[in-house]
């Protein structure tokens, strides 16, 4: 008899009873006992109660109520629906998302909005002594909530005299701040005065220069840049077109030795720290921009995300919706032009209370010394940095340390459990979005691998859909209706979110184009609209995402779609492999993209093709096997700490351009063998089949 079949059967049944005015509750019980404790249990307990009905006789259902019991337990699911296993915990942390968003639109119904700088004035008379940020290094220092907030008064009056006669006026054009990680402190002390008068701010990567940088500048629609001197040949390989575009340029420092830009440091000391009133940034609404998040650029040049006020203060809550309070010490070793850094980490532990620790640059070897130094109790990380803390040499004090809880995104399941095993048991959240994304997820529950949890409850929050795709346009695939078709559960989708008022998306300042091409129309109804994240995701049938992959970062050969995260993965268990980066490229002559490896060989261990050749062929599909294999002294990231593609795949397996050593897949000799100048060319001609 089939479950539906059963159900049929039953809901007469039940129906009846409550005809006949017989409690349903006898049923429930029986049920909930039966899912909770199991078979052997409830049954045990049923069996007790048959025995003691002499005992329980005045209160036990009638005979019709244990009737209807027993057909429940007989024809319903021996075990609950998987989604209802969580269902406490959904039914918590949707309550908990609804009272956080209420507290959230108080904030924001003021006029103006209660902004991030109105979170650090506030700081600043309620805990005037507490530390803000605390910079680690060689020139450590520490500056309390009052300091920071009396510089940035400095800072803004300073800007306002020097810009009186400039375009930055009523309409508050955007700024942007370009500086190393020593003038932390000092660029966000800028930043915050910035933003007292209204000013958006776009924070630029220091390691761009020419073209790139130029175009992060112009893109940002800054009509101030300011600059650390030490970036000076940066500034002055753009200056002439920047001046010709009447941007104004400032060093953040006491002289210049480049004419056309002044030096900020004797103004900025001279001016007073008095309060800078409100009313300076009364046009700003919940909506307006805040802050530009530069995209990475692997792809191409990086695009300006824009962040309103209201992202801003929804991510900087973010802290405290995971459980963080004004007593921790929280460590943020992520650069502040990536989101995470500067508005999770920085805007989040000034609205908080909490103080943040910063370092001029990650470090693995000094990690836990500095978490011990400075009694850091929260971490945040992003990408691949607890995986490099997992992969230095055991310490015996590797546990002796406050962390409690760490936050961030891209932790794959092996790296999670290696890291709890070794450094004691952190609580770890999870999060998946983007800068751009107007949804998020979270894995509230603690599902080693997954990267959000997803109920019903909150899917009436944040509509999404996780649709079929085209792999080559990276598009969602249509029916003959040309809706978008859903995957079943467990089957990896692309990943839409809906746009609704209460979930924009704000797109790229400068960058209509580019902001279109993230919009899908008519996705499930006529009409509707949803962002394309890029994202390929899972949901199983408990309501947890996994993350598959990210287009772009997948490749396609011999009509087979291939995730370069599950390569990677495959290839990580390798002992001699310490590092792996899995990408497709060009072969004269094959459709589609081979696969190839690029990888860092483990300290003290040589490439042995034939164990390399075993265990990919014992692992992967033939289509999924990388045939080329490039060894690297080190792997290049991106500065969010990602695994840089982009030069690897035009470089290919060249070997008239590339000096690292080559290997190929063999399969007459079932091995990875070196790859000379004349097997290139048979693989060019045709004459050496992959």
């Amino acid at each position: 008899m089939g479950v539906w079949t059963k159900l049929t059967f039953l809901l007469p049944s039940l129906l009846l009873l409550v005809g006949l005015g017989q409690p349903l509750w006898p049923a429930a019980a029986a049920l909930g006992l039966r899912w909770l404790l199991g078979d052997p249990t409830c049954f045990v307990l049923l069996g007790l109660a048959v025995l003691g009905r002499s005992w329980i006789y005045s209160w036990m259902p009638h005979w019709l109520s244990l009737a209807g019991a027993a057909l429940t337990l007989f024809l319903l699911p021996v075990r609950p629906p998987p989604g209802l296993r969580w269902l406490h915990k959904d039914a918590a942390f949707t309550f908990k998302t609804l009272f956080f968003a209420m507290k959230l639109r108080r904030r924001l119904s003021r006029n103006p909005p209660e902004t991030f700088v109105d979170a650090l004035e506030r700081q600043a008379r309620a805990r005037p002594d507490q530390v803000a940020l605390v910079c680690t290094g060689s020139e450590g220092c520490s500056i309390t909530n009052s300091q920071l907030d009396a510089r940035a008064c400095q800072a803004a009056w300073a800007l306002k005299a020097k810009l009186k006669d400039a375009t930055v006026q009523e309409a508050r054009d955007p700024a942007a701040v370009l500086a190393l990680p020593a003038k932390t402190i000092s660029a966000l002390s800028v930043l915050l005065g910035l933003a007292k008068l209204g000013c958006p701010v776009a924070w630029i990567n220091p390691h761009s220069r020419g073209m790139p940088l130029l175009h992060s500048v112009q893109r940002s629609g800054a009509r101030v840049l300011i600059v650390d001197p030490d970036l000076q040949e940066n500034l002055e390989e753009i200056l002439p077109k920047l001046l010709a575009e009447n941007i104004r340029c400032f060093y953040l420092g006491h002289s210049s030795p480049t004419p056309g830009v002044e030096a900020l440091g004797a103004a900025l000391d001279a001016a007073p720290s008095d309060p800078v009133p409100a009313s300076l940034r009364a046009k700003i609404k919940w909506k307006s921009p805040a802050l530009f998040i530069f995209t990475s650029g692997t792809t191409g040049l990086p695009k300006a995300a824009i962040l309103s006020h209201e992202r801003v203060i929804q991510m900087c809550s973010m802290l405290s919706f995971c459980g963080c309070t004004a007593d921790d010490v929280i460590y943020d070793v992520l650069p502040l032009y990536h989101s995470m850094g500067l508005v999770l980490g920085v805007l989040g532990c000034l609205q908080l209370g909490a103080t943040c620790v910063l370092t001029p640059k990650f470090s693995a070897s000094r990690f836990w010394a500095e978490c011990r130094q400075h009694g850091v109790t929260v971490i945040l990380y992003v990408g691949e940095i607890l995986r490099y803390l997992c992969s230095v040499p055991e310490q015996p004090e590797d546990k002796i340390h406050t962390v409690r809880l760490a936050m961030g995104n891209g932790l794959r399941a092996n790296v999670w459990e290696n890291f709890q095993q070794r450094f004691g048991p952190i609580r770890i959240w999870e999060l998946y979005g983007s800068t751009e994304g107007n949804a998020g997820f979270v894995n509230y529950v603690g599902r080693c691998g997954a990267v959000g949890k997803m109920s019903c409850f909150l899917r009436m929050l944040m509509p999404f859909e996780l649709v079929q795709f085209d792999l080559e346009t990276a598009q969602p695939v249509r029916d003959k209706q040309g809706f978008c078709i859903p995957v079943e559960p467990g089957k990896p989708g692309l990943l839409l979110t809906k746009i609704r008022k209460n979930q924009p998306f704000l797109g790229y300042r400068g960058s209509q184009e580019e902001t279109k091409k993230k919009l899908v129309a008519n996705v499930r109804h006529v009409g509707d609209l949803y962002f394309n994240t890029g994202d390929v995701l899972a949901l199983d049938q408990e309501g947890f995402f996994y993350f598959r992959d990210r287009l772009g970062d997948t490749f396609r050969w011999k009509g087979e779609n291939v995730s370069t995260g599950e390569v990677e993965g495959v290839l990580s268990n390798v002992d001699f492999l310490e590092e792996v980066n899995v990408y497709g490229v060009s072969v004269p002559g094959c459709e589609g993209k081979v696969g190839m490896a690029a990888v860092k060989l483990a300290p003290g261990k040589a490439f042995d093709g034939q164990k390399l050749y075993q265990h990919v062929r014992s692992w992967l599909p033939a289509y999924a096997t990388p045939h080329f294999i490039r060894i690297q002294d080190s792997l290049e990231l991106t500065n969010t700490y990602k695994l840089l593609k982009s030069r690897l795949v035009r470089e290919g397996f060249d070997v008239g351009i590339i000096a690292d050593p080559l290997y190929i897949l063999d399969n007459k000799a079932q091995t990875f063998r070196s790859l000379t100048p004349d097997m290139y060319q048979a693989v060019c001609e045709g004459t050496w089949k992959l």
